[in-house]
């Protein structure tokens, strides 16, 4: 598969800082012959922070980066001096980050706006020096706290695009198409199957300067949920919108067995995805059989289904106005407005055979051997550089 700029998985190994050791000192100085402890404080290991970042929409520049270690603590000094804090490393995620334990999958945090700060990995609390631990019975302990041990664990983070509006359909159903018709966006478009292979984001214009934002995803088969097709991978990518589009082609021969497929594959990933509010759209309207009647095919369907169905074609503009208001409608009603959900935890060995898929092949290491190479070795070109027979090359 060929590399793509769009990662939305990385599993790195994180530690923090350990905290620095108490110092075990005595106050030294001319004609004081029994100065006292005063050893100081060890300073706190740094954290490992998580920072969202809007201005980001990938995990790219976390690809590459498989380790982040945050400094330890400095260790006290003499005259209750405090030793040095450790140097805090924060990791710059895109807005929607969901952060997973590497070795078990279970859920850790969640980055939701832009420039909120979580501590993953806490630093180690400094040592207290002997100074702390003086007493009346006891002018000279000759002990000091050592500092606390770091945190460390192998962290997977997994993006989840935000978007107002997701849609969702089997592959070829026009959602590429619609995304660049709406919005500025570029997505590949083609006569064959699973052509949109990443996310693709798109700001959708609507009256008096306001928009919104619209996620098209790849299309979903019949057991996505098992790993068929392109699997549950890109799925994810629709728990936070707010509405979900079905898109089924007018051509179709059963338009309800359809959406009724897809509905089953979003319950099977995620039962809670069936809580979001849903709009069937009948693309393609352009190349529709003359003989259907459009307005009759929509009541039919809104009344067995229970949900706003439309009929739209984006070659030729029908019904665009109407699905973008239809739309905004449901994205201001105020049970829309909330879309945080539950977060369960993840296969960590189906994820990370997923993303084994996506790695190129000229990122793996190739050995030649001798009796791959097609011409003819020239034994007497190499004589008298040490290689004098025959024996030393390999068969």
């Amino acid at each position: 598969m060929a590399s793509s700029s769009f990662i939305d998985y990385v599993k790195i190994y994180c530690r923090s800082g350990k905290g620095g050791a108490g110092s075990m000192h005595f106050h030294r100085a001319k004609y004081v012959p029994k100065g006292g402890p005063d050893g100081g404080d060890g300073g706190r290991g740094g954290h490992i922070i998580l920072r969202g970042n809007r201005n980001l929409w990938t995990l790219l520049h976390l690809k590459y980066q498989k380790h982040i270690f945050a400094t330890d603590g400095g260790s006290g000094g003499p005259s209750r001096s405090f030793g040095k804090d450790g140097e805090d490393k924060i990791i710059e995620v895109p807005c929607g980050t969901v952060v997973y334990n590497g070795d078990t999958g279970e859920f850790m945090c969640e980055v939701k706006e832009h420039q909120e700060e979580i501590i993953l990995f806490r630093g180690g609390k400094g040592g207290l020096g002997n100074w702390h631990f003086r007493t009346a019975t006891n002018q000279a302990p000759r002990y000091a706290q050592p500092g606390e041990p770091c945190m460390e664990a192998n962290v997977i983070l997994q993006l989840k695009v935000l978007a107002d509006v997701g849609l969702v359909g089997f592959p070829n159903a026009g959602k590429s198409t619609l995304l660049s018709v709406v919005s500025a966006a570029k997505p590949e478009i083609a006569d064959y199957p699973f052509t949109t292979l990443t996310p693709q984001l798109g700001i959708v214009s609507y009256r008096d300067n306001q928009s919104f934002c619209m996620a098209d995803i790849p299309g979903i088969i019949e057991g996505a949920a098992e790993g068929r097709g392109l699997g549950l991978r890109f799925l994810r990518h629709i728990e936070r919108n707010a509405v979900l589009l079905f898109m089924v082609p007018v051509i179709t021969e059963d338009i309800k067995r359809e959406y009724e497929i897809l509905l089953a594959e979003l319950e099977k990933y995620n039962p809670q995805l069936l809580t979001k509010a849903r709009i069937l759209a009948i693309s393609k309207c352009d190349i529709a059989d003359p003989e259907i009647d459009l307005d009759k095919l929509t009541r039919e369907l809104s009344e067995e289904l229970g949900i706003s169905v439309i009929c739209f074609s984006s070659a030729n503009g029908m019904g665009i106005t109407e699905l973008k208001d239809m739309l905004w409608e449901e994205l201001n009603k105020e049970q829309n407005q909330v879309i945080d959900i539950s977060h369960a935890p993840i296969e960590v060995k189906l994820i990370e055979r997923e993303d084994d898929d996506d790695m190129d092949d000229d990122d793996e290491p190739r050995t030649i051997y001798l009796n791959e190479v097609e011409e003819e070795w020239d034994l007497d070109k190499y004589r008298g550089i040490g290689w004098d027979t025959q024996d030393n090359f390999e068969e």
